[in-house]
């Protein structure tokens, strides 16, 4: 049967790369991007693309029995930052649109699905060092919340239901694509921008913020990867731990000053900095590299070359 795609919320910060590298291998006429209104881009433009509001479960299932869709992308979202500020809509948009899909697996109208989860799932009393697959989570943010009940769910709808669902915990992303979406990591594309339009920027995370980052074209991979991979090499049905590198702002600061010298950062911590102190600093994605063969390719140098030749440009 041919692999049919619709990806849900496909312009936003990952939705946007996903899709036009979904269409670049299983053709345009194969993959459906779908978003709450739109926009004037390269995703609406050069292929298929329908309006969905991923909280309306009829207009989903229409989609899909409409261009007989095999596989989900489930990619709406309200980020860390932007949720704290609306608590109640990110709830329900997070959890919502997912149960949409999962029971529409369940129904036998879909054949596999792709959620993605966060680091967002671990909070203060997580190992912040080489935090482990399998550990502590008390989220401290209603974006953590949301993940990590969802893939509580997707644990559940795989064990009772034999629902073929997939899921990696993200860390930070980088990508000079699409502009910063509301994420407490967001910090490290902005300086980029920042570094050439200005030549300053001021972070509002410390300067000694560890975080664990990825760029985008190793998560597209990832995210790829997993949904191709056997389902008995799936082991892990809640979400994978997923790993690139952990650098601080002021690692990140050095990096472009031996591209740009005369480039200065400053520092002022705002309510993002609280989010940004419970997350972990680096993570062990053992699991991911054992089990369906992960492997990261970007440091931060390879990025930081990649962010401003692009940009630049």
């Amino acid at each position: 049967m041919n692999t049919k795609i619709l990806i849900i919320g496909a312009c936003g910060q990952i939705g946007t790369e996903l899709t036009t590298r979904l269409r670049n291998m299983y053709g345009v006429e194969n993959v459906v991007a779908s978003d709450i209104r739109k926009l004037n881009n390269d995703i609406v433009n050069n292929g298929i693309f329908e309006v969905v509001n991923a909280l309306d479960y009829n207009q989903i299932e229409h989609l899909i029995e409409q261009y007989q869709i095999t596989d989900v992308y489930l990619m709406a979202a309200l980020l860390s930052a932007t949720a704290e500020k609306n608590p109640a809509f990110a709830w329900d948009l997070n959890m919502n649109s997912l149960f949409h899909v999962l029971n529409l697996a369940k129904a036998g109208k879909i054949k596999k699905i792709f959620w993605p989860s966060s680091i967002a799932v671990f909070g203060p009393t997580t190992p912040k060092e080489n935090t482990p697959q399998f550990t502590i989570m008390e989220p401290t943010t209603v974006y953590g919340i949301s993940k990590q009940t969802g893939e509580r769910w997707c644990e559940y709808y795989h064990h009772q239901y034999g629902v073929d669902v997939r899921s990696i915990r993200y860390p930070g992303l980088i990508s000079w694509t699409t502009e910063p979406g509301g994420g407490t990591t967001d910090y490290a594309v902005d300086i980029y921008h920042k570094a050439l339009k200005e030549g300053t920027f001021e972070c509002f995370l410390s300067e000694h913020s560890k975080l664990p980052m990825m760029y985008m074209d190793d998560a597209i991979r990832a995210t790829i990867e997993i949904m191709q991979a056997p389902s008995e090499q799936i082991k892990i049905r809640s979400s994978y731990n997923l790993a690139g590198i952990s650098f601080t702002p002021a690692e990140i600061a050095a990096e472009i000053q031996t591209r740009i010298p005369d480039f200065k950062i400053s520092y002022k911590p705002d309510f993002r900095q609280k989010i940004a102190d419970s997350w972990p600093a680096s993570i062990d994605d053992s699991c991911a590299r054992q089990d369906w063969n992960w492997k990261h390719s970007f440091d931060l140098s390879a990025i930081t070359d990649e962010m401003l030749e692009n940009l630049s440009k």
